[in-house]
C-alpha cells in the first residue's frame, strides 16, 4: 500500500509534467487527467489493477471526494492510454539525466492473455503471432511480451511489447535509441547478434553484452561472465516485483486495455522505486 505522503508526491511530480507539456483539459471537468492518472497508478501498485477498489480508496480517505464511478473513470483512462507512456518516458529520462546512469540490463517476460485451452475463445487476440514459448519455463503462452530495460540497481527505464512470437533479439533493435550514447546494456543469450552489437557501437558507442553461447565466435572470459551473470540477476528480481503486482489474470476486454494495464504496473513500480 502506497503512503499517503509518496500518493501526494505522485500526483504533484504528475500534474507538474502535463503542465509542462501543456496537456490541454476541458476546464468544466470536476476530476483532472493527474487524478484520473494517479488512481490508476494507486490500483495498479496496491490493489492489482482493481480500478474499483481505487476508486474507493481515493473517494474513502479524501484524496480525491469527486471521483468518477468506474464506467466513466475507465473511459478516461482510454482516452488517455498513450499518455501514461508518455508520462513513462519523461521520468525515465529525468533519472537518466540526473542520475548519468549508463549500465542498463534488458530482459522480457511473457504475460499470457488467457489459457492455453482457451485460445479459441479468445476475443482480444486473433491470430498466430499472439503464441510464443519460454524456454526458461518450457511451456507456450497466448499473449504478449514485455521487453524491459532497468537500471543496475532495478529501476524500469524502458519497456516495449511484442507479440508472443517475436524473437527478443528482434526486439532488442528497438530499444537501442533509448538508451544515452557510450552505456553499457546486458542481456542474456537470446539477445545475441552480433550485427546489432556491432552496429551500437558505430551509431553511439553503446556496448551491448550480451551473455555468449557456447557455441558463439565471440568468447567471453570467465570474469566477463561472471558480471553478466551478477548483472542479469537484477533486472530478474525487477520482474518479480512487476508480477508480484499482477492479479491472478489481468482482466480486459479489448487489447488497447489489457497494454494500458501492463503499462501502469510498469509505471508504477517506476514510480515507487524513483519517489522517496
Amino acid at each position: 500500500m502506497l503512503a499517503k505522503d509518496k500518493i501526494i508526491s505522485i500526483f504533484c511530480l504528475i500534474d507538474d509534467i502535463l503542465q509542462g507539456i501543456e496537456h490541454k483539459e476541458d476546464i468544466r471537468r470536476q476530476v483532472s487527467d493527474s487524478e484520473i492518472i494517479v488512481t490508476a497508478i494507486v490500483s495498479s501498485t496496491s490493489f492489482y489493477g482493481n480500478h474499483s477498489s481505487g476508486i474507493q480508496f481515493m473517494k474513502q480517505y479524501g484524496y480525491i471526494p469527486n471521483m468518477l464511478d468506474k464506467s466513466r473513470f475507465n473511459r478516461r483512462l482510454h482516452k488517455i492510454g498513450p499518455l501514461l507512456y508518455e508520462l513513462f518516458e519523461i521520468v525515465s529520462s529525468y533519472f537518466k539525466d540526473f542520475c548519468c546512469e549508463m549500465q542498463y540490463i534488458i530482459d522480457s517476460f511473457p504475460v499470457a492473455v488467457c489459457n492455453n485451452m482457451r485460445i479459441l475463445n479468445c476475443e482480444i487476440l486473433k491470430d498466430k503471432k499472439w503464441r510464443g514459448y519460454t524456454a526458461s519455463m518450457r511451456n507456450y503462452f497466448y499473449g504478449v511480451k514485455v521487453q524491459l530495460v532497468t537500471t543496475k540497481s532495478g529501476i524500469p527505464i524502458a519497456f516495449h511489447f511484442t507479440p508472443g512470437k517475436t524473437t527478443d533479439a528482434k526486439a532488442l533493435g528497438k530499444m537501442i535509441d533509448k538508451l544515452p550514447a557510450e552505456a553499457s546494456i546486458y542481456g542474456d543469450s537470446a539477445y545475441l547478434d552480433y550485427s546489432l552489437e556491432d552496429k551500437a557501437f558505430e551509431r553511439k558507442a553503446i556496448l551491448l553484452k550480451i551473455q555468449r553461447k557456447s557455441n558463439s565466435k565471440r568468447i567471453d572470459t570467465l570474469e566477463q561472465k561472471m558480471e553478466k551473470l551478477k548483472m542479469r540477476k537484477r533486472v530478474e528480481t525487477t520482474i518479480s516485483d512487476i508480477k508480484k503486482l499482477f492479479p491472478r489474470t489481468i482482466h480486459a476486454v479489448t487489447l488497447e486495455g489489457f497494454l494500458i494495464k501492463l503499462t501502469l504496473f510498469v509505471f508504477g513500480l517506476q514510480l515507487n522505486k524513483t519517489i522517496n
